[in-house]
């Protein structure tokens, strides 16, 4: 490791080693880059605990062109990342995304946001409560007023295998991975000078990135900057379902709070808590209470065939919520010139590794974006108070 470096990238989950192939790649063998990673094993990252999946069904735009590109790049990888990612195949299971409307205004918008979805090239189809029984004979349409369905480039994939092709990808075009933590920054006006590692290092940057997921607002207040971004917990079950006869099921996002998707022969099932508030940065306990209470008696309620339903086991992991508006907050930082941030993606930063990465790397390299315009997800909008809102949140 050197001490001095052209970017400093602080997290190397899948967005800061998303950037750091999308830099090596632009910037070329003379551009020095190194992502610091506290866990290189991943254990608690929300990469690795997340349900892996993608969807074009967002309801602004910017989110559908980031998704698109995901989706491009997913089923591409070898393309884009050649045998410098180790991988051709990431086993994308495209089953679709199923959204189900409770209410009749839930059901406009659900209009309003497919007649989008689809000129941005997303094949997504409504269906009503005719068409749901017709084509899901398993599901319960009671209380429904409308379903959304995408049967193409929607589905989940392998999220460690995306992972670990970026990072040798990365890595082989001469990319540097330090087991570390970047404790703070050094500022001197406006600009970063240093990232300080809780080893004790100091490394000397031209640049800094904030990727640091859930820790992100920390990192921020060390130089008081505040960032609306904290953990939020959720609990993931895995399930066996034995009298449940759903092939070829699709990611069910219902609107009582709760999805499920098939996992081989079993499934993964979630539900937003209650009480959904910020929890301490090592509280990955599952809530075990919440499937008995909440979860089951609404997925009973919808898949009568989930009538006896064991629990295999759970996990509990993180998304780095964005509080003002549960969308990506992007690019440079305001009042500094070399700092930037891509933080608070609330659930869907996975799929949004690719575009976001590839975004921020041209604003980086060239100072402006060049493939996908970002600027709507840009920092500015903190300090204006101006939430720019996506109500498609699972």
């Amino acid at each position: 490791m050197k001490r001095s470096y052209d970017v400093v990238i602080a997290g190397g989950g899948i967005m800061g080693s998303s950037l750091a192939f999308w830099l090596s790649r632009g910037g070329g063998p003379s551009l020095n880059i190194l992502v610091v990673e506290p866990d290189p094993s991943y254990a608690t990252s929300s990469t690795a605990l997340s349900v892996a999946s993608i969807r074009q069904q967002f309801t602004n735009e910017i989110n559908i062109k980031i998704s698109r590109f995901g989706v491009e790049f997913i089923k591409n990888i070898e393309e884009f990342l050649g045998g410098e990612g180790g991988l051709s195949d990431l086993g994308f299971q495209e089953q679709g995304y199923l959204f189900l409307a409770g209410s009749q205004a839930h059901a406009s918008t659900m209009r309003d946001a497919a007649a989008l979805q689809r000129r941005e090239g997303a094949d997504t189809q409504l269906l009503n409560r005719d068409a749901l029984s017709a084509r899901f004979p398993w599901l319960s349409t009671d209380g429904i007023t409308l379903g959304s369905f995408g049967p193409r480039d929607e589905g989940w994939f392998d999220n460690m295998g995306f992972l670990g092709a970026f990072r040798r990808a990365a890595r082989a075009r001469g990319v540097d991975y330090v087991a570390d933590r970047v404790a703070g920054l050094v500022r001197q006006g406006e600009r970063i000078t240093a990232v300080e590692m809780a080893s004790g290092r100091q490394i000397s940057c031209g640049a800094a990135v904030n990727a640091c997921g859930t820790q992100a607002a920390d990192l921020m207040r060390t130089f008081s900057e505040g960032l609306p971004v904290e953990p939020r917990k959720r609990t993931v079950f895995l399930l066996d379902a034995p009298h449940a006869n759903a092939p070829g099921a699709p990611l069910l996002v219902d609107h009582t709070g709760f999805y499920l998707r098939p996992e081989g022969r079993h499934w993964l099932a979630a539900i937003i808590p209650k009480t959904d508030a910020a929890v301490a940065y090592d509280d990955f306990e599952p809530d075990w209470s919440s499937f008995e209470d909440e979860l089951w008696p609404k997925l009973f309620a919808r898949i009568p065939s989930f009538d006896a339903v064991k629990i295999i086991r759970a996990w509990a992991g993180h998304y780095a919520f964005n509080t003002l508006d549960q969308n990506a907050i992007l690019g440079r930082w305001p009042g500094l010139e070399n700092l930037y941030v891509m933080n608070g993606f609330s659930g869907h930063g996975l799929q949004q590794a690719p575009a976001v990465g590839r975004g921020i790397a041209e604003l980086i390299l060239t100072g402006r974006y060049q493939t996908l315009d970002l600027t709507p997800l840009g920092p500015e909008r903190i300090f204006q108070n101006k939430p720019f809102l996506e109500h498609a949140i699972v």
